[in-house]
């Protein structure tokens, strides 16, 4: 049956980055698994990337095990893809920890944003015009969410830090806060979306943000 015009699109779009996963099992209760890029027309920055997650992984391993490592009980990693077009790779990494005789589990989650175009690692700075007050602008909706939301603070809402946890997702930024930097631990950990449309004054027009709002 011949395909609509739709279909032969969507057939032709390929994404920046191909991954698979690999998986580390440590034992039947600590399981990891995290991406790796393959086939990539550029093997200097598959590498890059790739040393760039297993770096980061095994961190998240480490953070969890220097919390008294003989008793943890169950370990599990797992990773999501959050963004795959326009030259930007963006995707977290998660490591879920269950201490023995624990009262929960903890859990952290480290997001990494790559510029294909850049060959790099973004900060949140680097999504910004140089010299925009970003902090201000975006503390400024975190607080309005805050608000509307009703969501519980541990502590009055201040500021995000300049190197604050981010992801991108499609033509929406995400700030987000590890469990107990801003709320309590039953409500999970603080994600704040914010479209790119309500920030775009001071977006770097040649960056991860400023390609998502391109047209084309």
């Amino acid at each position: 049956m011949a395909k609509t015009k739709k279909e032969l699109v969507f057939l032709s779009f390929t994404f920046p980055v191909t991954t698979q996963t690999h998986t580390v099992q440590k034992s039947p209760k600590q399981i990891i698994h995290y991406p790796q890029a393959i086939q990539m027309h550029n093997p200097s920055l598959q590498h890059f990337i790739n040393q760039t997650i297993a770096r980061e992984t095994q961190q998240l391993i480490d953070k969890q095990a220097g919390n008294l490592p003989s008793t943890i009980d169950q370990m599990l990693g797992t990773y999501e893809l959050k963004n795959n077009q326009r030259d930007v790779f963006s995707l977290t990494l998660s490591n879920y920890v269950y201490f023995y005789h624990a009262a929960h589990g903890m859990t952290y989650i480290q997001p990494l944003t790559f510029d294909l175009q850049k060959g790099k690692l973004c900060q949140l700075r680097d999504l910004f015009k140089p010299g925009s007050d970003y902090v201000k602008v975006l503390s400024e909706h975190v607080k309005a969410q805050i608000k509307e939301r009703d969501i519980p603070v541990i502590e009055p809402f201040i500021a995000i830090k300049p190197d604050q946890f981010f992801y991108i997702a499609d033509k929406t930024l995400v700030i987000f806060f590890q469990l107990y930097d801003l709320a309590p631990y039953y409500y999970g950990l603080p994600m704040f979306p914010i479209s790119v449309y309500e920030i775009q004054d001071i977006v770097a027009e040649d960056g991860p943000l400023g390609r998502m709002m391109a047209s084309n």
